[in-house]
């Protein structure tokens, strides 16, 4: 599963990726970070989610509570992020 995860200015320096791994059981690879600690913008990250159906399903409601906006890829053959 393709996703980007826009994390809330006050989460920056929380270990939300770190998270999914360990409490989460997912495997995560980040294909794009954009994060700038020092400022007043959200950040985001590109990833890659693998595991089974109810671990992801958990770990994108873990995302959900901390309001983290959580945009899936609209076409998984295409190029585009972005429902």
């Amino acid at each position: 599963m393709r996703l980007r995860i826009h994390v809330p200015k006050c989460y920056l320096q929380t270990p939300v990726i770190s998270q999914l791994i360990s409490a989460y059981g997912l495997v995560v690879n980040i294909t794009k970070a954009m994060l700038q600690p020092n400022t007043d913008a959200e950040g985001c990250f590109d990833i890659e989610l693998r595991a089974t159906l109810p671990q992801i399903c958990s770990g994108l409601a873990y995302l959900e509570s901390l309001n983290h906006r959580i945009v899936g890829k609209s076409n998984a053959d295409g190029n585009s992020w972005f429902c």
